[in-house]
């Protein structure tokens, strides 16, 4: 029993300091909004440092597995939330929402992607998934006088329940035809690809259109853009880092342990579906005019050279998807910052041609932005290029020459609307100030975008903690 508390100490101390702080919000009359902020990116820092300092092992009758992978992903999921809380400070105070909920729900949101983490149980899985979209749900909705809002989360509820409705047939399909599932017994059970029956690679199908969901691929991408534009932003950059995270790496478990034997049978899924979606993203951005909606396409096209890794099967490929997964967490957030930027006598813009005249109006902005763009497209040295550079050689390394082929074109043609970008803060004629900016936005860009800036100059730690996460799954 002692080993499984301390195996899950970060979850349930993140858990009881959530408690703590809704019942600190509940119980004091004036207004705890940035205290119960502070406290949330406090506890983040303490589950930060639980995890880096945890046992690693098997818990729970082996439900809940710690392991070299699943500190990664928790230390980003950590980070990816820590740089939403910190953005929402000003955003929420100017728009209205300065309730103690905010953080609050947005720590239990952290809780189930740390969850999906270590989960080696298809049910400790679902747990985590639904705790997490439970609160991100709420928290897309939670400008609830706003219209836009309020259709965010009724959009992302409906076709997220539907989600969790295929997920769930997945995985009793899975259970029904294997007797198990444990994701150690499935891997033993699964050893010989020729006894594995029709019905349960038709519920790995199902599994695999739940978990795209969340990550939003193609074609079940359909809820992004809507919520990207509609929900706070602060929640728009909260749902761009750590769910995506969360759920990439919830995929890649699934489909690494208990499914690796079944390579052949996923595979092509994979490629078909990272294919569609890194078209899509590149395409589909193009004619967009509001930066949220133009993002939310990136968004897409990103999971699907993610994707590309997957495909690849072998350690290699992992490792690729770990360091995207950490270089596009940062390219995100600092994005966003600079989006959270935007505001003229103190209502928010979000049109890409409000950053026209940004290069001489606010320097520091527009070379983050820059730096962030450069990134997201894939030119050197930015974070961005070593990312795609992982990815398309674990691609070529497995012999999927034209998946590799089809995600440099695409990153050539999403450069477009990346540059464009830059045109326009340093070419077009500048519009009216931007409010001045708050030290936390612009403490976030910097960070971000010095990370972005230097990674290539210290990759080593990053890349062997990578390297080491992604050999635990091919042992």
């Amino acid at each position: 029993m002692m080993m499984h508390w301390t195996t899950a100490l970060p979850e349930i101390a993140l858990a009881c300091c959530g408690m703590a702080i809704l019942l600190l919000g509940a119980l004091t009359p004036r207004d705890t909004f940035r205290i119960a902020s502070m406290l949330t990116i406090g506890a983040f820092l303490l589950a930060a440092m639980l995890v880096i300092a945890g046992p690693a092992g098997l818990a729970y009758h082996d439900q809940f597995v710690v392991d070299a992978f699943a500190g990664f992903i928790k230390l980003l999921v950590l980070a990816g939330s820590a740089l939403a809380v910190v953005a929402s400070l000003d955003y929420n105070e100017h728009e209205n929402l300065r309730r103690f909920e905010f953080p609050v729900l947005l720590l239990f949101a952290t809780v189930g992607m740390m969850v999906m983490a270590s989960a080696a149980n298809l049910m400790t899985l679902y747990v985590g998934l639904e705790l997490q979209s439970l609160s991100i749900y709420v928290l897309a909705a939670f400008a609830r006088d706003q219209l836009r809002s309020a259709e965010a989360g009724l959009k992302y509820f409906v076709l997220g329940a539907l989600a969790s409705g295929l997920l769930l047939y997945g995985i009793s399909l899975v259970y029904g035809f294997s007797g198990t599932m444990q994701f150690d017994r499935l891997a033993a059970a699964l050893t010989d690809p020729a006894h594995v029956s029709p019905g349960l690679v038709v519920g790995i199908v199902f599994v695999v259109a739940g978990l795209a969901f969340k990550v939003s691929a193609v074609p079940f991408h359909m809820w992004t853009p809507d919520v990207y534009e509609g929900a706070p932003t602060p929640v728009t950059l909260l749902m761009g880092t750590s769910p995506k995270v969360a759920a990439m790496a919830l995929l890649v478990r699934a489909m690494a342990t208990p499914f690796g034997h079944l390579l052949a049978s996923w595979q092509q899924l994979i490629v078909l579906v990272a294919i569609a979606s890194v078209l899509l993203g590149a395409l589909a951005a193009i004619g967009q005019h509001n930066i949220k909606r133009l993002m939310a396409y990136s968004s897409i096209g990103h999971m699907g050279y993610v994707l590309i890794g997957l495909a690849a099967g072998t350690a290699v490929g992992i490792r690729g998807v770990l360091l995207y997964l950490l270089t596009y967490v940062f390219m995100n957030a600092g994005t966003f910052a600079v989006i959270l930027a935007m505001r003229r006598r103190g209502e928010m813009t979000e049109e890409i041609a409000d950053l026209s005249g940004l290069g001489r109006r606010d320097p520091a902005m527009a070379l983050w932005m820059t730096v962030f763009m450069f990134s997201m497209a894939g030119i050197p040295p930015f974070s961005g290029f070593w990312a795609k550079y992982f990815i398309f050689t674990a691609a070529v390394q497995s012999g999927l020459w034209l998946l590799a082929v089809i995600g440099v074109l695409t990153s050539v043609i999403g450069a477009y609307y990346y540059i464009r970008i830059i045109k326009v803060m340093y070419f077009d004629a500048p519009g009216e100030p931007f409010d001045p900016r708050p030290a936390s936005l612009s403490l976030l860009a910097a960070g971000s975008g010095l990370f972005t800036t230097l990674f290539f100059v210290i990759p080593a730690p990053f890349v062997g903690a990578a390297e080491a996460a992604a050999r635990v799954l091919f042992r």
